[in-house]
């Protein structure tokens, strides 16, 4: 781009000599016979005052044309030489003309705005400012609950797929936000990135005596009081709508805060609708702007003046003043912004357009750029999101689509040079995998043991009141995208809270949200939680599946089922008079819960014991497993469950993996045992070791539904060393439990050898 820029001048240069040596030489013939003043061939000859004539003006005269013509003799040398592409990079990665650039060489910025917007985003000749290689660039957001926690990571992924510096966020959140998004970060484990949580519910006074009519609420109003909020030792920050998506390097954004001057504190980019100018309907009447005003999606903050110019008091005056007369915000903190800079104008920076392409209604986005290939920023600041209506918007939506469905696991890639922030618990990873032997045969099963998987909590809204009497029951289970149909039934079957691990990748995921969003049976439970898994190596980790869902529970007891299981009609309250019944709160016991399975796809689900007995004598039911793995529920007993009217007591024996209804205290599952094998008889055993009593319910059941084989249990058959390795992790755990249980653990080796 500098390449062309000088090659543009230089022809330029070289065109206006060759038209002026002529009309140079003609003057130089002609002055003998005319008395001319003297040419203001440059600046000093301009300025100067003294006269010249004869035989001095004619001699200067010809030292200028001689002048003139050597330096045109130059610029035709370098005009003759093959021009350097301007695409030509450095070596260490920038342009060449990045590397000696200067802050200082930038315009004032004072009227960049206009030019962008009277010349698209043409920018050939314009320099860009280069920031420190490894500068840490700050970013504010504002984000509070589920919907918006998950909007605000397409934003961080496309932040991260440009990005060569550091980073450091700042969320101001509520709860429910930071819950969601410092777990996430934290299995992120993104190199050289950082993050800080500010609760949001603690600012809620400062702005909560503002009445806001926007759909963002309160939080809307979160962006004024960031200069109180941040560290008073941070001076810049870029502040951030959660529906905006980068399509560049926020760096570039960053270098912006070079150009501010004088009293310049704001960095906006001025609104690209009608709004303020308040003719988009009859009696529309917004708050004071300046011109078109200036849309807060994207800010650059200069916090340390902010400080200095008092900006607290200057907005709420402000604000206070307005209020009187407006009574509300329409456009939340946007509006008391627009109404300072109408009375300060000197505050403001005006940022390019393509730093915020507004695609709300009655846009004016598409006369900010030429080419959609030049815009640097999105911003889907309408209700309607993805449905504004703009010649573009296909381009804008696929770009969009990208970042969302955009495999987060590639942008954990180390920073070039730059050295990160001791992570202990990265450290602690790398070197427990360093410790692990790459020759074993077994080296990926034990590998992913250790592995950290990406995890998105509550990926949908989620409610939950607690029960008064401490008796309810969550329902926990974990499934890939394959197991999606039976969502639906499960709910059908069981209206108490559910915690589900999905194990997705992120494409995957958005075709379960809009999955999701489109059932009504789903829609309408509000106490389910989803929580998000991502896929990463070559197993179904279906015990940390497990885990994470368990983590999760929000009730003194849990069910832990599986996904292809439908519970009995009533099986949720009929737990929950057990708990009471069998004392759970003050004993370890866990309750079976029979299980029974069908080979018909569709069944006439039984609606009561008697009706599951008939069916068993029919045929149409069978024992769950009980022609190819009879072990795993034979200590059931459902010879004597077939009579039984009350609880009863079984004892543990080897394979033993029923499913259970336990306190939420109770041992989470072992990790080790992955894809198919063990999961679930493991975790059985370490309820045994502990000293919990096996107490099956004599009037509950639950069918597992037919499905195709999954890829694991596949890879179990038809792989040896899958199950050598299988059998070399369940001698392992067995030798952990004897040191964990010591005497007590025994019985385990013996009934192993025996069975």
């Amino acid at each position: 781009m500098l390449g062309m820029c000088r090659g543009r001048r230089k022809f330029l240069v070289a065109s206006l000599a060759l038209l002026f040596i002529p009309a140079l030489t003609w003057l130089y013939l002609s002055v003998g016979s005319f008395q001319v003043k003297p040419l203001p061939l440059s600046p000093l000859e301009a300025q100067s005052s003294t006269p010249v004539g004869g035989a001095g003006e004619r001699q200067a005269l010809e030292l200028r044309v001689r002048a003139v013509e050597e330096e045109n003799r130059a610029l035709r040398r370098e005009l003759s030489r093959p021009p350097r592409s301007p695409s030509a990079r450095h070596p260490n990665g920038g342009h060449r003309g990045n590397q000696s650039r200067t802050h200082s060489e930038e315009g004032t910025g004072d009227n960049e705005g206009q030019k962008a917007a009277a010349g698209g985003n043409s920018s050939d000749c314009v320099q860009q400012p280069v920031v420190d290689k490894c500068e840490t660039i700050h970013v504010a957001i504002v984000c509070a609950g589920y919907n918006a926690s998950r909007d605000v990571v397409t934003l961080v992924k496309s932040v991260l797929f440009h990005r060569r510096n550091p980073l450091h966020f700042h969320f101001i959140t509520d709860s429910i936000a930071q819950q969601i998004l410092s777990s996430l970060f934290h299995t992120w484990m993104v190199p050289a990135v950082k993050v800080d949580f500010y609760d949001a519910d603690e600012l809620k006074s400062e702005v909560s005596w503002i009445p806001n009519k926007h759909y963002s609420g309160i939080y809307g109003l979160m962006k004024l009081v960031l200069t109180k909020t941040l560290p008073s030792d941070l001076q810049r920050v870029i502040v951030l709508d959660t529906d905006i998506t980068f399509a560049t390097d926020i760096a570039e954004l960053w270098a912006v805060f070079h150009k501010f001057k004088g009293q310049q504190v704001l960095g906006l980019v001025e609104n690209q609708s009608d709004w303020y100018l308040g003719n988009l309907w009859k009696n529309h009447r917004p708050w004071p702007a300046l011109g078109r005003g200036f849309n807060t999606g994207v800010i650059l903050l200069l916090l340390d003046r902010l400080r200095k110019l008092r900006w607290e008091q200057m907005w709420r005056l402000t604000a206070e003043r307005e209020l009187m007369s407006m009574l509300s915000t329409s456009l939340a903190d946007q509006d008391i912004f627009n109404a300072v800079i109408k009375q300060n104008p000197f505050l403001v920076h005006q940022l390019p357009c393509f730093w915020n392409v507004q695609l709300s209604d009655h846009t004016r986005s598409e006369k900010c750029y030429k080419d959609v290939s030049d815009l640097k920023v999105i911003h889907w600041n309408s209700p309607k999101k993805l449905r504004v209506k703009n010649k573009h918007v296909e381009f804008f939506r696929n770009l969009y689509l990208t970042f969302l469905e955009y495999d987060g696991n590639l942008l954990r890639r180390e920073l070039f040079g730059c050295p990160s922030e001791a992570d202990h618990n990265s450290e602690n990873l790398q070197k427990t995998l360093s410790e692990l032997d790459e020759d074993d045969p077994c080296y990926e099963f034990r590998r992913e043991r250790f592995t950290v998987h990406r995890t998105h909590l509550y990926f949908l809204h989620y409610e939950y009141e607690p029960s008064s009497d401490n008796t309810d029951v969550t329902l926990v289970a974990q499934l890939s995208m394959d197991r999606l149909q039976m969502l639906e039934a499960i709910c059908k079957h069981w209206e108490g809270p559910i915690s589900l691990a999905l194990y997705l990748s992120d494409a995957e995921a958005q075709q379960f949200l809009r999955y999701a969003q489109g059932s009504e049976v789903l829609m309408s439970r509000g106490n389910v939680g989803y929580h998000i898994v991502y896929k990463e190596g070559q197993f179904y980790p279906v015990n940390l599946l497990r885990n994470v869902a368990m983590r999760h529970v929000n009730t003194p007891y849990m069910f832990l089922s599986d996904i292809d299981f439908l519970p009995m009609y009533g099986l949720y309250e009929y737990l929950r008079k057990s708990v009471v019944q069998l004392d759970m709160a003050n004993a370890k016991k866990a309750l079976v819960v029979p299980a029974f399975e069908t080979l018909r796809y569709r069944l006439s689900y039984p609606k009561s014991k008697a009706e599951l007995l008939s069916q068993l004598d029919m045929g149409t039911l069978f024992t769950f497993r009980y022609h190819v793995w009879t072990k795993g529920h034979a200590p059931t007993n459902f010879a004597k469950w077939r009579t039984a009217t009350t609880p009863y007591r079984v004892q543990w024996e080897a394979d033993f993996e029923p499913y259970v209804m336990v306190r939420r205290d109770s041992p989470e599952y072992d990790r080790r045992f992955v894809g198919f094998g063990w999961n679930k008889v493991a975790h059985i055993m370490e309820l045994d070791a502990q000293e919990y009593e096996f107490v099956v319910l004599p009037n509950a059941y639950m069918i597992h539904m037919p499905h195709a084989p999954s890829f694991d249990i596949t890879k179990f058959r038809s792989n040896k060393q899958y199950r050598v390795c299988l059998k070399t992790l369940k001698e392992e755990f067995q030798q952990n439990m004897s040191r964990r249980y010591g005497f007590a653990a025994l019985k385990y080796m013996t009934a192993e050898n025996n069975s």
